[in-house]
């Protein structure tokens, strides 16, 4: 039984069926190569690693090899006990022998057979999140991401969002800039040709309440616009978003913030730096406890509060405070993580994201976040004192937006040599802090203005 857990098939090669052996381990030599080599090719190529633990086909080879492996492993266990005469042996030492091997015969089998639960659930978590098959190539060498988040379900979208950002990436190197649009904004246009455009040609004017995230009720309610959609709130907020920034939106990610708690809790929480006491609750409801300041690990259900809490606060300095908790979970969620805590994980985020992101694509954006990790992100938002939400300058905003992609500085040699720069926001300084963020509303954010997210969170 010793021999059969070390080298599966020498047992039967010394004292049984040969033939059985010698079969067994080249089966076990052929994994072992196999699997030798699938290690060192991922260790030299990422890429390649990305590709195959997000391929549905080596997905699937690789659960049923897991589980052909366990029936096999399973019967070579029994064999060996049986090769070792068990009925020669005094009814004690049978017994003893009969537990160790089905000890030795349950953990091994079940261990391979827990593993090929695991490969399946990923491939039921990638193959039912990633539904789209239409892949969109990069805009100007970068992909722009809309991410939205609210309380909404799988089948309820209509919902107005609380988050709008789009994260813009660099397609080659994965630095990120996060562009935050106020959920309040008013009197802005859609992209040109699009289906809100020809609506509204002269920018939204829905009657009353035509804010940016009203924009997803709209669409709700005229859904025979948008045939076609599986989301018509996100197509018109898509289309919105690009006539504010002039980006070309690829793909969007909607966040469910229930589904965002269950994945805080499912990776074991998210260190933040609360600067102030904030409420849980309150606006319309009781507040019912506070996150008390301090350097800390959060869970789910105060990081989501730390994001949304609005009471003794304001929509900007909430904004700055989800900022904080995106390039945390972006610099704290560790491929490590993913790995020990997988099936929590899997779990959570079936009701945490929905997106038009092609499978095809998904090991590209993993590699992108990983560079991602290594850099700061900047951060740059449309809000006062910089824009005034209520009459946006939509040729400042685009002027923000080039200038934070690609950053052009002042020319040396006098006035004559200067160009001047891309209009941008100040950097906002450290002058105290309002509802846990730095800053104020009449000064501004630093997280919703920042070279550097980590240092102005």
């Amino acid at each position: 039984m010793l021999m059969t857990l070390v080298l599966p098939g020498s047992a039967q090669l010394v004292a049984g069926r040969r033939e059985l052996g010698r079969i067994a381990m080249r089966i076990w030599f052929g994994l072992v190569v196999a699997g030798a080599f699938v290690v060192l090719l991922s260790l030299v190529s990422h890429k390649f690693a990305f590709w195959f633990v997000l391929s549905p086909f080596w997905m699937g080879v690789t659960r049923i090899v897991l589980m052909l492996a366990a029936v096999g492993w399973a019967y070579l266990f029994v064999d060996a006990w049986r090769l070792g005469e068990p009925l020669s042996l005094r009814q004690k030492q049978r017994l003893a022998m009969v537990g160790i091997n089905g000890v030795l015969c349950f953990s091994v089998a079940g261990s391979l057979l827990f593993a090929s639960h695991l490969v399946n659930v990923n491939k039921s978590l990638l193959t039912g999140m990633f539904t789209s098959h239409t892949v969109n190539d990069a805009s100007a060498g970068r992909y722009n991401v809309l991410l939205l988040g609210g309380d909404s379900g799988a089948d309820r979208w209509g919902l107005r969002p609380d988050s709008i950002t789009v994260a813009s990436i660099d397609a080659d190197s994965g630095k990120t800039v996060l562009f935050g649009l106020p959920r309040n904004m008013l009197n802005f246009p859609f992209a040109k040709k699009s289906i809100m455009a020809q609506q509204f040609p002269d920018g939204f004017d829905c009657g009353t309440a035509c804010e940016l995230n009203s924009l997803a009720t709209w669409a709700a309610d005229h859904k025979a616009l948008f045939k076609g959609y599986r989301y018509p709130g996100v197509e018109a907020t898509k289309e919105a978003v690009e006539g504010i920034t002039g980006l070309k939106i690829q793909y969007f990610a909607m966040v469910n913030l229930k589904g965002f708690e269950d994945m805080v809790d499912a990776v074991g929480g998210v260190r933040l730096k609360v600067r102030d006491r904030i409420p849980i609750g309150g606006v319309g409801g009781p507040v019912t406890g506070h996150i008390e300041p301090g350097t800390k690990k959060l869970n789910g259900f105060q990081t989501l509060w730390f994001a949304r809490s609005r009471e003794s606060a304001d929509d900007y300095s909430r904004m700055a405070r989800q900022k904080c908790v995106m390039n945390a979970m972006l610099h704290q969620l560790s491929p490590q993580t993913v790995i020990t805590k997988f099936g929590a994980i899997a779990k959570a985020s079936t009701k945490l994201i929905s997106t038009d992101i092609p499978l095809s694509e998904a090991d590209h954006f993993a590699q992108l976040a990983l560079k991602a990790r290594s850099q700061p992100v900047r951060t740059v938002s449309f809000v006062p004192p910089v824009i005034h939400t209520s009459r946006p300058d939509i040729a400042k905003i685009h002027r923000m937006v080039r200038n934070a992609i690609d950053p052009k500085p002042a020319k040396k040699g006098g006035s004559k040599g200067t160009t001047k720069p891309a209009q941008q926001a100040t950097p906002v300084r450290n002058t105290g802090t309002t509802g846990g963020a730095i800053g104020s509303l009449k000064s501004g954010y630093a997280a919703n203005q920042a070279a550097d997210l980590g240092s102005a969170c």
